[in-house]
């Protein structure tokens, strides 16, 4: 059986969850956290930082969260992949999984380690950036969501599963303006998908974790 090293409520490993639910592949998951010190030591040693999802099949492991995408659709379950196996709609589905992780979840992750660092290392522009960077991603989105289903060739895809944990953790730490209709209706049908609710549920328990709650994610 598969094993997957991560923790429920990191963002990453929450898009790895996601392909894995959406495949119907069982798994082994591997918890990451102080309590189990032991898949700690062992990520160390797997991945080049310690970082989080890797997968583990056999004697392979993979590491980053879209090659692991990419290694399930070539070699386990019979869903249709998740990047496109045609390599023109693919360019589409990985440029939207990209701007997600770089233009979303980037100045997300740069409020968050603002939050939690100590009062004489923090950055005072952190903030000002990340929300103006933000802002521009938003409307950009809600220009390309118009009259989509989904973030590329109308097909759920692995732009949809960067996008699902991006704009969940992106609108609790800094909410998506009520005019970007598209971009919120768009959050709310990712939301609304069961692999998709399904890693939420299982992340409920460590909400108290996340610095910048404010309001409700959901």
């Amino acid at each position: 059986m598969l094993q997957v090293y991560g923790h429920p409520f990191a963002s990453f490993y929450w898009k790895a969850a996601v392909a894995l639910y959406e495949r119907g592949i069982p798994f082994e998951f591997l918890m990451v956290d102080p309590e189990h010190p032991e898949n700690s030591e062992a990520i160390r040693k797997l991945s080049p930082t310690g970082q989080f999802p890797v997968l583990v099949d056999g004697d392979r492991v993979v590491i980053e969260s879209a090659a692991i995408i990419e290694y399930l659709d070539l070699h386990h379950g019979d869903a249709p992949p998740l990047v496109p196996a045609d390599p023109r709609a693919a360019i589409e589905a990985r440029q939207m999984d990209g701007i997600f992780d770089d233009y979303v979840m980037a100045p997300l992750t740069r409020m968050v380690l603002h939050a939690i660092r100590k009062e004489g290392e923090k950055d005072p522009l952190a903030i000002v950036e990340a929300q103006g960077a933000l802002d521009k991603s938003y409307a950009w989105l809600n220009r390309w969501m118009a009259g989509r289903t989904w973030a590329a060739n109308e097909a759920f895809s692995i732009a949809d599963v960067s996008a699902a944990s991006a704009l969940f953790y992106a609108h609790w730490g800094y909410p998506i303006p009520e005019e970007l209709a598209e971009l919120r209706a768009y959050r709310a049908r990712l939301l609304a998908r069961p692999s998709i609710a399904r890693v939420i549920e299982e992340a409920r328990p460590y909400r108290d974790f996340f610095p910048l709650k404010g309001h409700s994610p959901d």
